[in-house]
């Protein structure tokens, strides 16, 4: 059986505007799902740090470090309108980061198979130099730099499964080569960015898969994206670890988008990462929580990628399928194949 671990801290609820979509609840409700499986005797736990400020002056500026710090200091304010910051923001902020950084260390040392930090804020709308989208710091982009400065590995590809793009990921890394960046989201829609021609920059062409997708695609849809784009451009980019920003907002009753995934789907997909690890780079593939605002699709979302992770495969989909019709994407797929060279 995979030793599998999860990241947890209470200073991630620490991090809380109870109005706000991505407030504590998130967290509170993925513990208690995770309580009522018992789950919790079946992992290993992994104890976040703070990151150093040179694991977060690899991705972000001083000066972004600097505000977020600072308006957490005075009391917490919002860093823009969609954006806010509470008395322990920073703090719970620079876990959140530390913790996907500990995991991805305990992963390439061998001390655990795999893992799912539970982390608050999430991180992937975090550019360089400003926070956005609900996000401070850029959790995934720091361990992928922390993890390459180690020298120990070459090559990192995230897959991120959240509803919307990742802009702040897709810029870090879009002229870098040894950073395989693929986003399935719901296009138009916030932040705007990730249209299908976007593949990287420089050095980093060809590095980006980009999935934009109408509203109301559903399992299927997203399962031929994994089998014909996913799976054969991952090996030919030959990863020695798999980042996942999971959020789990494309559920077709959250209340934020408007996809048809459900459960079931989203456990196909963390299914197909987890094997997609262990055919290309030894299994080693860490989870890191992004968005989701249905509490009950977040929290049997990623009890269902832990059973993935422990090698089980079982799904719980208290939820069902979606009650809307689903659009086919062929045409869209056949055009990205075409883009990356997969004809």
């Amino acid at each position: 059986m995979a030793e599998t671990a999860y990241v947890y801290h209470p200073i991630y609820l620490e991090h809380n505007q109870p109005s706000h979509p991505e407030n504590a609840r998130r967290l509170e409700h993925i513990l208690d799902v995770l309580e009522e499986q018992a789950l919790w005797d079946r992992l290993v736990l992994v104890a976040p740090r703070a990151a150093t400020k040179e694991e977060l002056l690899r991705v972000h500026t001083k000066g972004h470090i600097d505000r977020v710090r600072t308006a957490a200091e005075r009391g917490g304010r919002y860093l823009d309108p969609d954006t806010y910051t509470s008395p322990q923001s920073f703090q719970a902020a620079l876990m959140a980061a530390g913790g996907v950084v500990n995991a991805v260390d305990k992963v390439l040392n061998s001390e655990i198979d795999n893992a799912f930090a539970l982390v608050r804020p999430p991180g992937h709308h975090a550019t360089a130099e400003r926070a956005m989208g609900f996000c401070l710091f850029n959790n995934v982009a720091i361990a992928a730099r922390a993890a390459l400065a180690r020298q120990q590995i070459e090559r990192v590809f995230i897959a991120d499964f959240d509803v919307h793009h990742g802009n702040g990921t897709a810029d870090l890394f879009a002229e870098d080569p040894d950073v395989f960046y693929f986003s399935t989201h719901q296009y138009p829609y916030y932040p705007g960015t990730g249209a299908k021609d976007d593949l990287g920059r420089g050095a980093g062409r060809g590095t980006a898969l980009n999935v934009p997708l109408p509203t109301g695609v559903g399992d299927k849809g997203y399962a031929r994206i994994f089998d014909t784009l996913v799976w054969p451009l991952a090996e030919r980019f030959k990863p020695n670890l798999i980042l996942v920003s999971a959020g789990y907002d494309g559920h077709w009753d959250d209340p934020l988008a408007h996809m048809a995934l459900s459960l079931t789907g989203y456990a196909a997909m963390a299914q197909t990462l987890v094997d997609m690890a262990e055919q290309l780079c030894q299994g080693r593939i860490v989870f890191a929580l992004e968005g989701g605002y249905h509490l009950d699709a977040l929290a049997y979302g990623v009890l269902n990628a832990f059973y993935a992770l422990l090698g089980e495969g079982v799904v719980i989909d208290p939820l069902g399928p979606s009650p809307r019709p689903v659009r086919s994407i062929d045409p869209l797929i056949d055009e990205l194949k075409h883009l990356h060279q997969l004809d």
